[in-house]
């Protein structure tokens, strides 16, 4: 049985990825991703935190799915990010054919 030490290990490794991501990478897809990475990473303390929260035991018949719920409405929205961002992505490599973010300092051609 995993602890919940486990779980904010993994979520902390994952939370350094995407931070690492963020500040190295120039790509505009890469950082995409990495910010996925960090979405992620607060996802799985939402559920690892409600799983072991003392007044929800997985025990019970009826838990308190309030973690769950959090992480149905974070991938939602992760998901519209996702397609806004690759939409400006589309965009900005039609105009400028690159998407090094550090050379797009305007979205005019």
């Amino acid at each position: 049985m995993n602890s919940l030490a486990d779980f904010v290990v993994v979520s902390a490794m994952l939370l350094g990825i995407g931070i690492y991501g963020l500040v190295t990478k120039r790509n505009a897809l890469r950082l995409l991703f990495a910010v996925e990475i960090l979405i992620n990473a607060a996802n799985l303390n939402f559920v690892a935190f409600e799983q072991y929260a003392p007044f929800a035991p997985a025990s019970t018949v009826v838990s308190n799915a309030v973690g769950q719920t959090f992480v149905l409405f974070s991938i939602a929205l992760a998901a519209a990010e996702a397609a806004v961002i690759l939409a400006i992505i589309v965009v900005a490599y039609r105009l400028h054919q690159d998407v090094d973010v550090s050379e797009l300092n305007t979205m005019e051609g």
